[in-house]
């Protein structure tokens, strides 16, 4: 198989977010898979490759992963000479893929907008991974509501967790906590509400590894259901939606949860979002890859993407139609 380059600005605090560690987790999965390597193109750094240095190099035979949210248009236009993949997080960005770029979606969700927003092009589902130190450690939890504040909307920090305050032992950590997993495992209940901070971002909700990996270690999550928390989260059944039209409903469903604890949901579904189910994945979609860009160095593509400009030809043809028909109709 051609080696993967995945391709990031940079690795240092500067950069720090989920989408690099969702990544550098998938860096090292194909590592044990094949040959990858780390590729960064705005910081040069010691440990890895720069992007300058391996284009100056004669043609490389690998497939560069391109990811980088607003990034990603100007990498594919500069690799446009080589095998590009991109490896679509969040959603709304607002650009649009060439026809032999493959996509490589993080999330059902993801993967449907593209689906629907570039048809023509291999499209791939990948989830991210739940490290394995995230598990129920079956330990006392000392904390009854967990909320961490970063992506937290103003109504859950500012509204809902003063009117918590008064019934039980609420957290909110907005510092650096070097361990997600320990934390989760001393809470019971952890409340999680992204959609007005990614509205307002103007992008969508890329996975929500956060309330996976607080349920995988046993807290029972209330949470908001945009984007890609979509995929996994089943409201009544595994979790229970945050914000569900008054605070006052929301309270008296987290204390009721807080007083009369109800059975451990399933967590099969889990084994999904694992490194082995996940490294296998990723296998297949490698050798599928490989034999794309293999296919595409001796065939163009004969399939027209779905342009703004085609959408519009279609819609002015079909109104022109109903146009007509209206006017057979009133003859």
């Amino acid at each position: 198989m051609r080696p993967l380059y995945f391709l990031v600005p940079g690795t240092t605090p500067a950069y720090h977010c989920g989408g690099l560690w969702a990544e550098l987790k998938v860096l090292e999965l194909a590592k044990s898979l094949g040959e990858a390597r780390l590729v960064t193109y705005q910081q040069r750094q010691p440990d890895h490759l720069f992007l300058a240095d391996v284009l100056s190099q004669p043609v490389t035979p690998g497939i560069f992963v391109v990811s980088w949210g607003f990034h990603v248009p100007k990498l594919i236009k500069k690799l446009r000479q080589y095998p590009v993949v991109y490896h679509a997080h969040s959603t709304g960005y607002g650009f649009s893929v060439p026809a032999g770029v493959p996509i490589i979606a993080v999330s059902r969700n993801s993967m449907g907008y593209w689906g629907q927003k570039a048809p023509y092009v291999p499209i791939y589902y990948l989830p991210n991974v739940i490290s394995d130190e995230f598990y129920n450690r079956g330990q006392k939890r000392d904390i009854d509501v967990l909320i961490i504040a970063r992506k937290s909307s103003p109504y859950l920090l500012h509204h809902l967790a003063p009117q918590l305050q008064k019934h039980c032992r609420l957290e909110v950590v907005n510092y650096f906590v070097p361990s997600l997993a320990d934390l989760f495992n001393r809470s019971r209940v952890y409340l999680y509400d992204s959609a007005e901070y990614w509205a307002v971002q103007g992008v969508s909700e890329g996975f929500g590894l956060q309330p996976l990996e607080a349920m995988a270690c046993g807290c029972r999550v209330f949470s908001s259901v945009n984007g890609g928390l979509s995929d996994y989260l089943d409201p009544g059944v595994n979790c229970e939606q945050i914000g569900g039209y008054d605070s006052g409903y929301d309270i008296a469903k987290i204390l009721q949860v807080l007083n009369s604890p109800a059975a451990p949901i399933s967590l099969e579904f889990l084994q999904e979002y694992r490194a082995p189910q996940v490294q296998d994945k990723l296998l297949r979609i490698w050798q599928a890859l490989d034999r794309f860009f293999d296919y595409q160095q001796t065939h163009p593509g004969d399939i027209a993407p779905l342009t703004t400009r085609r959408i519009w030809q279609r819609r002015m043809q079909k109104w022109g139609y109903q146009a007509l028909q209206l006017l057979k109709k009133s003859k």
